[in-house]
């Protein structure tokens, strides 16, 4: 790449977190494609100032050449309209090569969602963990943490990102709510139930008597991290021990499975479709609309039940 290339990349990744509040991981995501992108017009004697639309194509084709997934090529062809975008938009190109360029479409489908009985199941084997009283102090706070970290996945439909970064003051939250800083600084409001707001308030006292120092802390779930905070992939480790425990398929369980739970359990149970929207924290509509297919069995079981002339 040149250093003009290097130079409007990191232009680039400037504006998304100034402008679109996007996180490190997103910045780093759009960093590695863009950066084969412009391996790729090197490669072939170019540049981002001088690309046209063929050989935008060009990449495009070496993508699928690759065997690459069509969701990670369409993520890629978005990655390079939004940078193609920026140098136009900046009046670092005349024109915008990518402003018709297409790629696959990433299929949108419902995700594998658990059940009420496989959730109850997996947070019924995660508070045993909290009742052997002769384990160590540190292992019955690591317990009462995974337990606060279920309940509270469950009740709010947090991003897992978003759970692990809670400030230590959405423990001691006096409403049934909580206030959540999501995308793009985004803030709503999630719901904190009264089983959450128990398995919080139990942890918490487990922490202060085991780790006295880490409590202290701005965060609710401290960790000695680079962030300060529990970080996803432990919790995902910790969760992933629990399935096994619980006697769940491991490829089922993770962190976003409870999110998606949330979701869908709220539907089956006549939420509507926008108010899910807010909860989740979706920009757009359509990115909650992988859920409709609750929404389709539960008016095809009222038209079932509820239909004068309906054979049951």
């Amino acid at each position: 790449m040149s250093r003009a290339d290097l130079r409007q990349l990191d232009a680039f990744l400037d504006m998304l977190a100034a402008e679109r509040g996007a996180a490190r991981n997103t910045q780093d995501s759009y960093r590695r494609d863009l950066v084969d992108y412009l391996t790729f017009l090197k490669s072939c004697g170019s540049d981002s100032r001088t690309v046209n639309s063929d050989m935008l194509r060009a990449y495009v084709a070496s993508l699928s050449q690759r065997s690459l997934s069509s969701a990670t090529v369409a993520r890629r062809v978005s990655a390079l309209r939004q940078f193609h975008k920026f140098l136009f938009v900046e009046k670092l190109r005349n024109d915008d090569p990518a402003a018709t360029l297409e790629g696959p479409r990433k299929p949108r489908s419902a995700p594998g969602v658990m059940s009420v009985k496989e959730v109850d199941r997996l947070l019924a084997v995660a508070r045993e963990g909290l009742e052997d009283s002769k384990r160590p102090l540190r292992e019955q706070m690591r317990a009462a943490r995974l337990y606060a970290l279920l309940e509270t996945l469950y009740a709010t439909g947090l991003r897992v990102s978003e759970l692990v970064s809670l400030p230590k003051s959405a423990a001691s939250a006096r409403e049934a709510f909580i206030v959540v800083r999501g995308k793009g600084g985004r803030e709503r409001l999630a719901p904190l139930t009264a089983r959450a707001k128990a398995a919080l308030s139990v942890y918490r006292e487990y922490l202060s008597a085991a780790a006295p120092g880490l409590a202290a802390g701005p965060f609710l779930f401290p960790a000695d991290s680079d962030s300060g905070h529990l970080t996803r992939q432990a919790f995902a480790r910790d969760l992933k021990s629990l399935a096994g425990a619980a006697g769940l398929g491991l490829a089922q369980v993770h962190p976003h499975a409870l999110r998606h739970a949330f979701a869908s359990h709220l539907l089956q149970n006549g939420a509507d479709l926008r108010i899910v929207q807010e909860l989740l924290g979706h920009a757009d509509i359509s990115t909650t609309q992988i859920y409709t297919h609750v929404l389709d069995e539960r008016m095809q079981a009222m038209v079932r039940d509820l239909h004068p002339l309906s054979d049951g």
